[in-house]
């Protein structure tokens, strides 16, 4: 099972970043937490590597139907996109949704993940085309 959704863009890797702020901001989402893993490596391990950032995106309306069919789900949010050099080129990559129904098997979940999907499939959809 792919447990990413995942494009490729011939933007720098700043610019990428606050176009994928600005296109999950346009599906609802918003940005709790944001992990510079180049940084936090280099001052925790003295280790160079590519730039690198996890963005955890949260859909509060989505958040809150998922916890209210299971409190355990939030081991599971938010919904973390990973933007990163890849070579030459910036990959934008987003945990697909369904795997929250993969890992709990709780097929009530099914349907928030759909729309977790199509929201997430949007925003990954505008990069290219923005």
């Amino acid at each position: 099972m792919r447990y990413d959704r995942t494009v490729h863009l011939d933007t720098d890797f700043a610019t990428t970043v606050e176009r994928v702020r600005d296109a999950l901001a346009a599906q609802g989402f918003g940005i709790l937490t944001e992990i510079d893993v180049t940084a936090t490596l280099k001052a925790k391990l003295d280790h160079d590597m590519e730039d690198y950032v996890i963005l955890g995106a949260c859909n509060p309306p989505l958040a809150h139907r998922a916890l209210e069919t299971d409190r355990t789900v939030g081991l599971l949010l938010p919904c973390n996109v990973v933007v990163r050099r890849d070579g030459d080129r910036t990959a934008v990559q987003a945990l697909d949704p369904n795997t929250m129904v993969a890992l709990t098997e709780l097929d009530a979940l099914r349907r928030v993940a759909e729309e977790a999907t199509h929201r997430l499939d949007a925003a990954l959809a505008s990069l290219s085309t923005g």
